[in-house]
């Protein structure tokens, strides 16, 4: 399985920087996880073969360009791009983005080949496919409804936390499966911002730790994500001061392979 945190960020000269304003990840080139800033980091190939994204939660910055994306493609679809979401996400896009006014009810319209946009609602704790893959959601602890994934490949296991404070059915889920290569979890704060965390729902490296002992797991690696970028320096030392055997932080742009 390969996964990329597409960059959302670019310097001056076009370079793809680590500041992660937006979340969104690929796996195996075909299938998003959350679309922040999928029509800003594709590539060409990319672009051609994502058309099924799952959208954890509403929150501006992880599906800030889906409807972009969508804009983009919408006379060269020969199928829909599929949006799969909890019932919640899925009336809360409709509320808020999609509702003629910020972008257009996509879910209504059609090209000459075919609608341009599906949803494909999902429940938590049902396993769901997305493509290639099998895919379970678990509902987390953040101030809007929101899920973590327990992702797989039929070889390769993965967990996503996605945005989340102190959270435990997640943990549960994930003990319950004796293969998992890799855990995404977001680190948002530094230490010195506890309450804020707290408040909005994520996690400092303090926080990250105590989650950690939540894991039955020994042997993974684990990749920390939604650095804010203000703090990803200190994110980064804190995080490292940690001693977690396999934790560091993820690298926008790089795939990684398991």
């Amino acid at each position: 399985m390969k996964i990329q945190l597409l960059p959302s960020t670019f310097d001056r000269n076009g370079c793809a920087s680590q500041e992660q304003r937006l979340t969104c990840f690929v796996i195996d080139d075909r299938v998003a996880v959350d679309a922040g800033s999928i029509a800003l980091g594709l590539s060409d190939e990319q672009h051609e073969n994502v058309r099924d994204v799952i959208v954890t939660h509403p929150h501006m910055d992880h599906m800030a360009t889906l409807p972009i994306f969508i804009d983009d493609h919408f006379a060269l679809l020969t199928e829909p791009v599929r949006v799969h979401a909890t019932g919640e996400v899925i009336a809360l896009l409709e509320r808020d983005v999609f509702n003629w006014t910020v972008y257009p009810r996509f879910s209504q319209l059609k090209n000459d080949h075919c609608p341009v946009m599906e949803y494909v609602p999902f429940r938590p704790r049902e396993e769901f496919r997305v493509a290639h893959l099998t895919v379970t959601a678990v509902a987390v602890n953040h101030i809007v409804p929101t899920v973590g994934l327990i992702v797989s490949d039929g070889t390769t296991t993965v967990a996503f936390s996605s945005d989340t404070a102190a959270t435990e059915e997640f943990w549960e889920v994930v003990n319950e499966r004796p293969d998992i290569s890799a855990l995404f979890i977001e680190a948002s704060f530094p230490n010195s911002m506890g309450k804020l965390a707290e408040v909005s729902g994520h996690l400092t490296p303090e926080g990250v730790a105590a989650e950690l002992r939540k894991l039955s797991h020994n042997r993974l690696d684990v990749l920390a994500v939604h650095l804010k970028p203000s703090y990803r320096e200190t994110l980064v030392k804190e995080l490292g001061a940690l001693g977690i055997s396999g934790l560091s932080a993820m690298e926008a742009g790089r795939a990684y392979e398991w």
